[in-house]
């Protein structure tokens, strides 16, 4: 008997997030629970109907801990198994995914996913440095994230011979459009306006991405209460968000390894993308995929993943930025609350923040940020380096 997928076998029963940014006044604990009451309220149910939880942290271990006792002493969760995840920046998406797996398989009703990360605290002006070990003896050596995408954006202007001024135009649209949108969201951490000649005249990080192209640095949690069709109406649930899709995608060496990969794209993207649109019966995402959130840490990655989502023609996603396709009035908008750019990217609750506003989104429930009639909306979730990385594309529904 062959895999039918997961596609409509779940359903989100409930959603929270705490308010992102330098949050020294919270300790993980702190915020931990502030994520779960919101979707605890939202879900409608009890902690002691929960069966199981996954929790994901990425760099946190010296506040959150290496196991699931963190979460299960916040929470005073029923002695419920809680497993601890980690898949580089996917690692939201990876705790969302197991809890979901979870109640599709029938191993339980009810399952929490909560992803949480105090990055402030541990003293770096951007994420912790890599200590030694087996992964950074590989590829972590003299390694920069600004300068590893940065590379990405060098690759994809010398393949679609795209003028270097005129890529960085439509990267600082991309950083201006999203400042736009989390100027609107009271949870994002930066809500400046921009414009595009601020991020033009913006000091270099690394050429071709300079200070406005780079997302920040924050602390946050999001979490999700996910259960059965069945069981989320036998509660009173009405208005159901399905789980239409969760794949995912982890490199294998190949790209940098052998001269198959030319550095213009994510493989993983377009890997797990086709198998979530092949799972969830989409035949045409830019017509069916009513918004995105896709993991946007520095301007480039935005702009390639919309190419590698099929969301725009190959070498055409920088016309499509400029043009304004992905703007809140375009034709499929990107990063409605802000994305990673006003967020920040703390890295255990990037997935699930994302994951959030697209849940809200399909609920009406998105305020002055609602767009109009969502009915499909997707989820893309990056972590490592575009050489090597872990991609999670979830596409949740209404039911």
């Amino acid at each position: 008997m062959m895999a039918t997928g997961i596609k409509d076998k779940v359903v989100i029963l409930g959603m929270g997030c705490s308010r992102f940014g330098e949050r020294w006044e919270a300790d993980v604990e702190d915020l931990i629970v502030e994520a779960y009451a919101e979707c605890m309220k939202d879900a409608g149910i009890e902690t002691s109907q929960i069966d199981a939880a996954w929790l994901a942290t990425a760099k946190d271990e010296l506040h959150a801990g290496k196991g699931g006792l963190p979460l299960s002493f916040a929470l005073r969760l029923p002695n419920i198994p809680v497993t601890r995840v980690e898949n580089f920046c996917a690692s939201g998406s990876e705790a969302l995914r197991g809890a979901v797996y979870a109640v599709a398989s029938g191993a339980c009703d009810i399952a929490l996913a909560l992803g949480v990360e105090k990055l402030k605290d541990t003293g770096y002006g951007g994420l912790p440095e890599a200590t030694r070990g087996v992964l950074n003896s590989m590829w972590w050596a003299n390694y920069s994230a600004p300068g590893a995408f940065a590379q990405l954006a060098s690759a994809y202007s010398a393949k679609h011979r795209i003028p270097a001024q005129e890529l960085k135009q439509a990267m600082a649209h991309v950083s201006v459009k999203s400042h736009e949108n989390g100027a609107k969201n009271e949870k994002a951490h930066l809500r400046n306006l921009l414009t595009e000649e601020k991020v033009l005249n913006a000091p270099m990080v690394a050429e071709p991405l300079g200070t406005f192209d780079c997302c920040g640095v924050s602390d946050g949690a999001a979490c999700a209460i996910v259960t059965t069709p069945e069981i989320a109406r036998s509660l009173g649930k009405t208005d159901l968000i399905s789980v239409k899709a969760l794949q995912l995608s982890v490199s294998n060496g190949v790209e940098s390894g052998f001269h198959t990969w030319d550095g213009s794209h994510f493989l993983t993207t377009r890997i797990a993308g086709r198998k979530a649109y092949q799972e969830a019966g989409i035949t045409d995402p830019r017509k069916q995929i009513s918004l995105t959130e896709v993991h946007d840490c520095f301007s480039i990655t935005e702009l390639v993943t919309m190419e590698d989502l099929a969301l725009s023609d190959e070498g055409q996603a920088w016309r499509d930025v400029r043009d304004g396709f992905f703007d809140a009035d375009g034709g499929v908008p990107c990063q409605i609350d802000g994305g990673l750019k006003c967020f920040g990217h703390p890295i255990g609750a990037s997935g699930l923040r994302m994951t959030y506003e697209i849940y809200l989104q399909l609920l009406g429930r998105a305020g002055k940020r609602q767009t109009n009639n969502p009915s499909m909306g997707l989820i893309h979730n990056l972590g490592g380096a575009p050489h090597q990385n872990v991609c999670s594309v979830a596409i949740i529904g209404n039911l």
